[in-house]
C-alpha cells in the first residue's frame, strides 16, 4: 500500500528535470482522500513545466481515475474494448508478441474536434532497462523558430486524422473511423488556453498536411517543423519504474515512448483529461 502522506501543498518538493521541461514531484500520495487539497499546487506545476512525475504511487485503477478527475472530464479512447469494465483507462501493453508502436513524436488525440488537455500515465509492469519516455517542449520548439517563420507559421491551419494511426491499429477503413471522428483542422500554432503561450501545434502520428500549401510544400514544412521536437535542449527522459506516474500537457508538449526494450515487457495504463478546441490568439506572440 501507498504511504498515506497528507498532500498539503507545503509538503510538495517540485524538483525540475530540465531548465525547459519536466519535474518531479514528491511529498504526495495521489490515492489519498484528500488529495483535492493538493490539486492547485498540483495543476500549477503541470503549467510550468508542461509534464510532472511521481514515484512510488501505488494505486488503484479507481484512484488513477478519481484523481484524474480533479482535472476535468476524461475521455474514452476508441482503442478500448468495449466490455472493460474501466473505459476511461486505456491499456498499452507490448511484448514478445507485440513491439512497442508508441516511439515517434507526437501529442495524444489531436484527431479530436476538442484534443485532450494531458495524459496520466501509470507504469504497471517495465523492462529493467529500456523503455524510458522523452517529453518535448512545444513552446521552446516555436520560440526557436526564425522571426519570419514564426511570422508565416501563425496563419496556417493543419488538419489531423485518426486515421493515419487507428485504422491498421484497430482494422477498419478510414471511412468508417471518419464517421465518428471526421478529420479536424486545428491552428498550426496553438495558443495554451490557461498560460497564453503560443505552442507548436503538428505531429507525425496525426497531422496529415496543412491547408492552402501544395503536397510537396506541406510535407516539406511538416518535416522542418516536427523536427523542433528533436532538439535534446528542449527535452526530459523519463525512466520508468513500477507505480511511477507522469502526467502531460498534451497543450504544450509532445512526447515518445522508446521501442528498446523488445521483447521485454512493459505495460502501462493511462487516463486522459479532455481539453477544448485549439485556437491561435495573435496576442499570444507577445510572450513568445
Amino acid at each position: 500500500m501507498a504511504t498515506m502522506l497528507k498532500p498539503v501543498p507545503a509538503q510538495l518538493t517540485i524538483t525540475p528535470l530540465t531548465p525547459s521541461i519536466g519535474a518531479e514531484i514528491a511529498g504526495v500520495d495521489l490515492g489519498a482522500p484528500d488529495i483535492g487539497e493538493a490539486i492547485p499546487a498540483i495543476r500549477a506545476a503541470l503549467l510550468a513545466h508542461k509534464v510532472i512525475f511521481f514515484r512510488d504511487q501505488n494505486i488503484s485503477a479507481a484512484q488513477h481515475i478519481a484523481f484524474a478527475r480533479h482535472f476535468g472530464d476524461l475521455e474514452i479512447h476508441p482503442a478500448t474494448p468495449k466490455d472493460q469494465p474501466t473505459p476511461e483507462i486505456l491499456r498499452i501493453a507490448h511484448g514478445p508478441d507485440s513491439r512497442g508502436q508508441e516511439n515517434y513524436w507526437h501529442s495524444d488525440v489531436t484527431w479530436r474536434e476538442k484534443p485532450s488537455l494531458g495524459s496520466i500515465l501509470r507504469a504497471i509492469e517495465v523492462p529493467d532497462v529500456g523503455g524510458d519516455t522523452l517529453f518535448a517542449d512545444m513552446h521552446a520548439a516555436f520560440t526557436g523558430l526564425s522571426r519570419e517563420m514564426q511570422r508565416f507559421v501563425t496563419g496556417l491551419t493543419a488538419v489531423h486524422d485518426i486515421a493515419r494511426v487507428f485504422a491498421g491499429r484497430l482494422g477498419k477503413a478510414p471511412a468508417d473511423l471518419h464517421e465518428r471522428f471526421p478529420p479536424q483542422e486545428h491552428p498550426v500554432v496553438r495558443t495554451h488556453p490557461e498560460t497564453g503561450l503560443p505552442c507548436l501545434y503538428v505531429n507525425t502520428a496525426f497531422t496529415s498536411h496543412i491547408k492552402g500549401l501544395a503536397a510537396k510544400e506541406s510535407a516539406w514544412l511538416l518535416d522542418h517543423l516536427y523536427a523542433q521536437a528533436a532538439n535534446p535542449e528542449i527535452q526530459c527522459r523519463f525512466r520508468w519504474r513500477a507505480g511511477s506516474i507522469a502526467f502531460w500537457d498534451n497543450r504544450s508538449s509532445q512526447h515518445l515512448a522508446v521501442s528498446d526494450y523488445f521483447p521485454a515487457v512493459r505495460v502501462m495504463e493511462r487516463v486522459t483529461v479532455a481539453g477544448c478546441r485549439p485556437r491561435f490568439d495573435p496576442a499570444s506572440l507577445a510572450a513568445a
